[in-house]
């Protein structure tokens, strides 16, 4: 699908050095400190809406909101709501009454099979289908920024459909271990030819951010759209 057909999506993500975003038991690993914060911040006051599996909500309890206070103002100053929309990814649509969630100032929407129960805290509910299809129902919505902020599965779904623009990673100087990387094992990526496997990212920030943390962030150098071409052309 070409790019202007659908919402840009942000990957944005706070990961170990050894790339885990959980310790090896699992549960909220909280990594990222102050510096992490603000680049997060800065990706959200960008965003028209954040993409959330209800597994890392289950976990987190809340979405993260915009705090500081020139990025409110900048996005009062484009016409925008203070927080953008959470959208919420679910296969069953049952996310317990008792989370912080539902008192977060935001709009939520749902992404949930047809027919779902729609908790009465949603004020949006769009049926699950295939990712391009999605994404293009959610421009059609007025959405054209999207983060997205996690889990691993969804991430690994969303680049498995080659539909990621760009990867904010901060690296957070600690080592886990264990299963719980960032891009499962088994994701499933797209085979790209190994001319464009080197050639498909083009770096855009690289940011030292207190802590000893550090921010990089990549930008899509060929679209998915150029990768085919490239590719039937090769």
């Amino acid at each position: 699908m070409p790019a202007q057909e659908r919402p840009r999506l942000r990957l944005v993500l706070a990961v170990s050095l050894d790339g885990r975003l959980a310790p090896p038991q699992g549960g909220a690993a909280q990594l990222g400190g102050p510096g992490d914060r603000r680049v997060l911040e800065e990706a959200l006051s960008w965003a028209d809406g954040g993409l959330i599996g209800a597994r890392t909500l289950r976990l987190h309890g809340s979405t993260c909101l915009i705090r500081d206070a020139d990025l409110l103002a900048r996005r009062r100053d484009r016409g925008l709501a203070p927080q953008p929309v959470a959208l919420v990814v679910s296969r069953t649509a049952r996310l317990p009454a008792s989370l912080p969630f539902w008192s977060q100032p935001l709009q939520r929407w749902l992404l949930a099979p047809q027919g779902s129960t729609v908790a009465p805290g949603f004020q949006r509910h769009l049926p699950l289908a295939p990712w391009p299809q999605l994404l293009a129902e959610l421009a059609q919505q007025g959405l054209r920024r999207l983060v997205l902020l996690g889990g691993a599965s969804l991430a690994a779904s969303l680049l498995a459909a080659d539909l990621v623009d760009e990867l904010q990673l901060t690296f957070c100087p600690r080592l886990l271990g264990g299963a719980h990387l960032w891009l499962p094992a088994d994701a499933g990526l797209p085979a790209l030819s190994p001319a464009l496997q080197q050639g498909a990212w083009q770096l855009q920030d690289c940011r030292r951010l207190p802590g000893g943390e550090c921010l990089l962030r990549y930008g899509r150098l060929i679209g998915p759209d150029a990768l085919a071409s490239a590719d039937a052309s090769g």
